[in-house]
C-alpha cells in the first residue's frame, strides 16, 4: 500500500506525511499511537506530523467515545485529504456521461456499461484462469483490483472471505450512474465462480468509507 500515488499539490507533503494519508485511508480513523507505531516513529514525531497536515486540511482530530472516561482523540482524512487519492480523469469522466445520458439516452449509457462489463470480465477471467480454489481466486481478485488503484486487501474468517478496496478511482462516475457498480458486483461474481456467493455490504457512493464485499462459500 506504501508505494500508492498520491496526487501532486501546491503544498508539499512528504513521504512520513504521505504514509499518514495512506493508513488513515486504508485504516479508517486511528488515534495518534496507533498511526506512530504503524509508521516505526515516536508518538511525539506522529504528533507534530498530523498537526502539519491537519494545518494544510488534509487530516482533522476528533473525539472518538472509548467506554468510560474521558473519549479519545482520533485522526481522520477531510474531503481535502480523500480528494489527495486521484479519481481517474474524473471532471471529464462526468462531462462525457452526462453528455451521452442527454444526447442519446440512458439505453446507450446502459450499452457502454455493458461493454465495459464484458472487457473487464474477459480480461478478469484470463488473469485468474489459473486460480485454484475460491481463496486462491479471491487473492487474484484483490491484486488486480490493487493494480487498478482501489488500494484493495481481502481477509479470511469463519464466514468466509472479505473483500475490502479503499480507494475508487472511478467514484464521480459511479457516484452519477450505479450501473458500473451494480456490473462490477455482477463480475466479481462470475469471475469467483458458482462456489461463491458474493454481496456488497459497504459503498463508497453510499457515504461509506471504503467498498467492502462478503464472500461466502455457495
Amino acid at each position: 500500500m506504501s508505494s500508492f500515488h498520491l496526487e501532486n499539490s501546491a503544498n508539499y507533503v512528504s513521504r512520513d506525511a504521505d504514509r499518514f494519508l495512506i493508513l488513515l485511508k486504508t485504516g479508517g480513523p486511528q488515534p495518534t499511537g496507533k498511526l506512530a507505531a504503524a509508521a516505526g516513529i515516536t508518538g511525539e514525531a506522529a504528533r507534530q506530523q498530523l498537526v502539519k497536515l491537519a494545518k494544510e486540511g488534509l487530516v482533522a482530530g476528533v473525539s472518538e467515545a472509548s467506554g468510560v472516561g474521558r473519549p479519545a482523540q482520533v485522526w481522520q482524512l477531510t474531503p481535502t485529504g480523500h480528494g489527495r487519492f486521484p479519481d481517474t480523469h474524473a471532471d471529464l469522466t462526468v462531462q462525457l456521461l452526462q453528455s451521452i445520458r442527454m444526447e442519446l439516452g440512458e439505453e446507450a449509457l446502459d450499452k457502454l456499461i455493458a461493454a465495459r462489463e464484458k472487457e473487464t470480465r474477459k480480461n478478469y477471467s484470463d488473469e485468474m484462469s489459473g486460480a485454484e480454489g475460491l481463496r486462491d481466486r479471491v487473492a487474484q481478485l484483490a491484486a488486480i483490483r490493487s493494480r487498478e488503484g482501489y488500494m484493495a486487501e481481502w481477509q479470511e474468517d469463519e464466514e468466509g472471505f472479505l473483500l475490502m478496496e479503499n480507494h475508487c478511482p472511478i467514484c464521480a462516475a459511479a457516484t452519477i450512474c450505479q450501473g458500473f457498480c451494480r456490473a462490477e458486483l455482477q463480475v466479481f461474481q462470475e469471475v469467483l465462480g458458482p462456489d461463491a456467493v458474493v454481496s456488497r455490504t459497504e459503498h463508497i457512493p453510499a457515504g461509506a468509507r471504503r467498498c467492502a464485499y462478503r464472500i461466502r462459500k455457495a
